[in-house]
């Protein structure tokens, strides 16, 4: 990317249109050749095999008592390489901290076993690999035998699925043998927090298979990789109930909150994105909590991740698991309630029997109420709503009593725990307090409050301006945000305003995301200068620039961003970061990808437990966009059509195939809707 600072250029107009020729010459840069592509269903992404080898890539999936990384790829011969990573989040062990689950690779290849006409059967060659929910690899042998792995978790045992079946494409008869196989591994009894636990590798055959597999038949060969507490016996679900649970539960969160658009890339991957969302919640101790992965957090939750990022998305989906965990989450946050007003822990870990808050108050109090009143208000029940009131008071209260004279919030830091500098008061915190107080607004006059609704109403006003005065500030050329006192260097996190709903500073702002000094040919970096980078501050800027009304840009930005993340190089979720953690799927990540269509593009904002605001921001590109099943307010789902209508767009929505309310607006103008 050419080197150039905006600094420079006094006149902002000229600034404007040489950040307009980079971002259109730098479309070279990131628009990287693409390894898949997706299936004319939409359902399924591929890669047909041919060459750009060796090429390695690795893929969480999760359920309920097992999350594994998949580290697999295709050699320079083209044949299948794969080491399976297991966690067993329930199985704790020692010491008892953020990262205790028992964790085991394995990198056997369990076809290295078989006889194919009482021999190896010689070199595979893979064809095609494809990703559903089920990573699938699809091979060729010799003599026209073929091979289809199917692998994934089980949805509610601790049980890695492989499911092998073998086929004859050829023209002659092939005898094949495929052994038993099976082996255990004890742990040590004294890294358990229960003793010693078992892995168990297993054929689902317990005795050796042979067959005389003519033309055109085929066989099947399972295998279960399992882990064990000492005294607790396997599953019995076969692997062919076990597959079926899986594709069920691909299929309905496929099925709820549907994506409709003329760009089949976001439209899928906003698809994918709802699976790993919704799948990294497991059965714990305290119930169904859901947690980021990434072979390091697990039956634990947090302040961002859960409480800030996935669970406002959560009750859009309808899937009661799913929504679970947000009350159950909450539930474990409430414990920590005090009347010193001391911080809530960043993060409840070990199945919520202990905490972690290494990094200080990190703005935890303003993502709990930031998050638990938007889900509340989506969720639409009215004694949830509460049920998880005295949190989310509580929570504003300790913000409250944390504004410095400036009328800021305090905090020891923000979510990257001190990865970099951000001050005593940061834009994040103040910003996710002022949201929060809007949306507390709401409830508390769904809740009869109405004098707390109206002091919230304008505390939120006071703030609005109080961040504007504090924070704005021209940074590195552009009128922006500091992201702190003293911060001269343009940060991601300068979107959160827009995302907001703070619009005082959206040109200069989106300007700085854009620029070379922050958006490079992977999203943006953390801050410029450097080459650290996290997904979520990019997923904020993206759902914010959409808000902001910038949908031409947003939607370049989107659909490069998409492409990549879908059918690149590492698919087919959003990542954590680089260069920590290795781009790891951590689970809310993909929530916050789903955010962007819902909350940017639809600009859907709950403003009462059966009532919302909807702005619709459409690309230029687009004369259509629908989202389908969309659970808002309490009942059944609805049915948001949005479609060009000459300068204005139609909106339709509509409940069991009945019209709510149909209306003509400008495109980024309001509609109020009550169901």
């Amino acid at each position: 990317m050419p080197a150039f600072s905006c600094e420079k250029v006094k006149d902002i107009n000229m600034r404007r249109l040489l950040i307009a020729a980079i971002a259109i010459s730098a479309m070279a840069v990131f628009s990287r050749a693409q390894r898949w592509h997706i299936s004319p269903d939409e359902t399924t992404i591929v890669w047909a095999v041919t060459d750009s080898l060796p090429h390695r890539d690795h893929l969480e999936m999760s359920g309920e008592k097992i999350s594994s990384v998949l580290r697999y790829g295709v050699n320079a011969d083209k044949s299948f390489s794969l080491e399976r990573s297991m966690v067993w989040p329930m199985l704790r062990t020692v010491p008892e901290n953020t990262h205790a689950s028992l964790m085991r690779r394995l990198g056997l290849d369990f076809v290295q076993a078989i006889l194919a006409d009482r021999r190896h059967p010689g070199a595979e060659k893979v064809d095609s690999i494809t990703f559903n929910g089920i990573l699938s690899v699809y091979s060729t042998y010799p003599k026209g035998l073929k091979l289809r792995r199917d692998i994934f978790p089980s949805t509610t045992t601790a049980r890695l699925l492989e499911l092998y079946t073998f086929s004859n494409d050829g023209t002659e008869t092939i005898e094949l043998v495929l052994p038993s196989q099976s082996f255990e591994y004890s742990t040590p009894e004294g890294q358990g927090t229960k003793g010693a636990y078992r892995i168990t590798a297993r054929s689902e055959n317990s005795s050796d298979i042979l067959t005389n597999l003519r033309p055109g038949d085929s066989v099947k060969y399972n295998f279960m990789i399992e882990g064990l507490g000492r005294d607790e016996k396997a599953a019995t679900l076969t692997a062919a109930n076990e597959l079926a649970a899986r594709e069920r539960l691909c299929d309905m969160l496929r099925g709820n909150l549907i994506l409709e658009t003329p760009d089949p890339v976001i439209d899928t991957e906003f698809a994918m994105s709802k699976i790993r969302a919704c799948e990294s919640i497991f059965r714990t101790a305290a119930g169904l909590l859901h947690s980021p992965g990434g072979e390091s957090y697990y039956a634990a939750i947090w302040a961002n991740d859960q409480a800030e990022y996935a669970n406002p998305f959560f009750p859009y989906t309808g899937y009661d698991k799913a929504i679970e965990s947000v009350w159950n989450s909450f539930r474990l946050f409430s414990d920590y309630m005090n009347d010193e007003y001391k911080p809530i822990p960043s993060s409840i870990i070990n199945e919520g029997r202990s905490y972690w808050n290494g990094a200080g108050d990190r703005g935890d109090a303003a993502m709990i109420a930031y998050g638990a009143s938007r889900a509340a208000l989506v969720q639409g029940d009215i004694e949830q709503a509460r049920d998880t009131w005295p949190l989310i008071e509580w929570c504003l209260e300790y913000c409250k009593r944390h504004l410095n004279d400036a009328g800021v919030v305090e905090s020891d830091c923000d979510e990257l725990e001190f990865r970099f500098p951000a001050g005593k008061a940061n834009l994040c915190t103040s910003t996710l307090y002022y949201d929060a107080l809007i949306s507390a607004s709401h409830l508390a006059r769904e809740l009869g409050k109405k004098e707390l609704s109206k002091d919230y109403a304008a505390r939120a006003a006071k703030l609005h301006r109080d961040i504007n005065a504090y924070f704005g500030a021209t940074v590195q050329g552009y009128d922006t945000y500091r992201y702190y006192e003293g911060n001269d260097l343009l940060r991601s996190w300068i979107c959160i305003p827009l995302v907001a709903g703070i619009y005082e500073k959206a040109p200069g702002t989106i300007d700085a995301l854009l620029s070379p000094e922050l958006r490079f040919n992977d999203g943006l970096l953390s801050q410029s200068g450097t080459s650290t980078y996290w997904d979520r501050s990019t997923l904020y800027a993206l759902r914010g620039i959409f808000a902001a009304g910038e949908h031409g840009r947003g939607y370049e930005f989107l659909e490069d961003y998409s492409g990549k993340r879908l059918l690149g190089e590492h698919v087919p979720y959003p990542i954590e970061a680089w260069p920590e953690g290795n781009q790891r799927h951590l689970s809310a990540e993909s929530a916050l990808y789903c955010r962007i269509v819902t909350e940017g593009i639809f600009g859907i904002r709950p403003t009462g437990l059966h009532s919302f605001d909807l702005t619709p921001q459409m690309p230029d590109q687009w004369n259509h966009m629908t989202l389908r099943n969309v659970y808002i307010g309490s009942g059944k789902p609805v049915d948001i059509a949005v479609t060009r209508s000459g300068r204005n767009l139609r909106v339709d929505i509509s409940r069991e195939g009945k019209k709510i309310q149909s209306k003509s607006i400008a495109n980024g103008r309001t509609l109020k809707v009550r169901l």
